[in-house]
This record gives C-alpha cells, structure tokens and sequence, in this order.
C-alpha cells in the first residue's frame, strides 16, 4: 500500500509550493469561472434545454483540457476530489493537499463572485439533486462519477505506463468531464466537482438581498452534503 506522506509546515514558504499554489488558483479559476459562466449564459440565451446542456457540456471539456494542460506546475487539478485521491495515492503530502484545497475553494469562489458582478447579480446555478432523486442516490452517483474521473486522471496523465496515450490526458479527461456533464447534469444539477459545491453553499452569503446581510437558502445545505 502507498504510504501517505505528511509534509511539513515549512512547505508552505518553498518556492515551487508557492508557485504551484499561484498556478493552481488561476486554473481553478478559469475552470470555474468558464465552467459556471456557459451555465448562467447557456440559462440566459437558449430556450432550448438539450442545447444549452450540449453548450455546458462542450465548454467543462475544453476548460478542463485546456487548463490541465496548462497547469503543468501545480499538477492541473482543478477539483479537491482529485487532489485527496492524488494524496491516497502518494504523489502529493498532506500539507500541499491542504493548501490546495483551501486555495481551490478560494479560486472558484473569486470566479463565482466575478460572474455575479458582471452578470450584473445573476443567479449563479443552484446545486440541488433533481425532483424524485434521494440523497443516497445522489451519494452514489456522485461516487461512480468521481471514481471515473480519477481512474481517468490516473490512466492517462499518473500512470507512468500509459503508453501510446501519453500527453493526451488532458484532452481525454476533458472529454470524460464533458460527457458526464452532458449525461448526468440534468439529474445530479452538479458534476463532482466540491469547490463549486462550497460556493454555492456560502457563497451566496450577503449576495441576496432578499435574503438579508448574512442570509442564505437553507434548502442548499439540506442538499450540499451529498456532493461533498
């Protein structure tokens, strides 16, 4: 069994941790804030259901691809999902997984606020199981979509013998992130991905006025747990 590395707090000040956190935020970002976005415009400028989830589709696989690719210094991972099973596995410490939560949960909620304001206060989607799907249907789904996620991650961009397939990972995990969303968005309303999961479950904190100063939709939390 690969053993957990732990890390030390000194971690934090080195140089290429630092520069991969950097990384990791603009990633992140862009993946959110491209991702969520083509949700909002996608709800905005189509009236027709199945080509706006075609549109968001499209988009989540060329973000993905296209920030994996670019994020070679932090490791692209984009989603803390991918972070804890790249830590169980032995390629990241306990330490830098932690700072790259925290700096994953900062970036998509930076990204989420950028498209509240210049949306001019729309609504960013709501992540909520849909009409007649139990939270254990939900946890079930999401385990099934996260395990495809990382078994992909791992054959084609981890895996040391990946072969004939190697500098394709991106793209692939790309298309595997697109057709998920693509299958399954209109059942889960949330695809494994946890950092977008926070915003919507703080991030609307302040933001709606109908709500109050420090209000929020108590019916998110009832529902969040199971993405996370």
């Amino acid at each position: 069994m690969t053993k957990i590395a732990i890390g030390s707090r000194d971690e934090a000040a080195q140089p290429d941790c630092l520069k991969a956190l950097v990384v990791e935020f603009i990633t992140t970002f862009l993946f959110v804030f491209a991702g969520v976005g083509s949700a909002m415009a996608a709800d905005k400028l189509t009236g027709d259901a199945l080509l706006g989830l075609f549109a968001v589709a499209v988009a989540h696989a060329l973000v993905v691809a296209a920030t994996i690719s670019g994020g070679h210094i932090s490791g692209g991972h984009l989603n803390p999902a991918v972070t804890i099973g790249l830590l169980f596995g032995g390629h990241i410490t306990v330490v830098r997984s932690i700072l790259y939560w925290i700096i994953q949960l900062l970036a998509s909620t930076t990204a989420c606020l950028l498209l509240k304001y210049l949306t001019g206060g729309l609504a960013t989607p709501v992540h909520t199981l849909a009409s007649g799907m139990g939270y254990l249907q939900g946890v079930v789904w999401e385990i099934v979509l996260t395990f495809s996620l990382l078994f992909t991650v791992y054959a084609t961009i981890v895996d040391p013998k990946k072969g004939s397939i190697d500098g394709q990972g991106p793209i692939l995990t790309g298309f595997v992130v697109g057709s998920q969303h693509l299958g399954w968005w209109s059942i889960l309303w949330s695809i494994h991905e946890p950092s977008t999961i926070i915003w919507a479950c703080f991030g609307q904190l302040g933001l709606d006025r109908s709500l109050g100063l420090l209000g929020w939709a108590p019916y998110w939390w009832w529902a969040c747990w199971v993405y996370l």
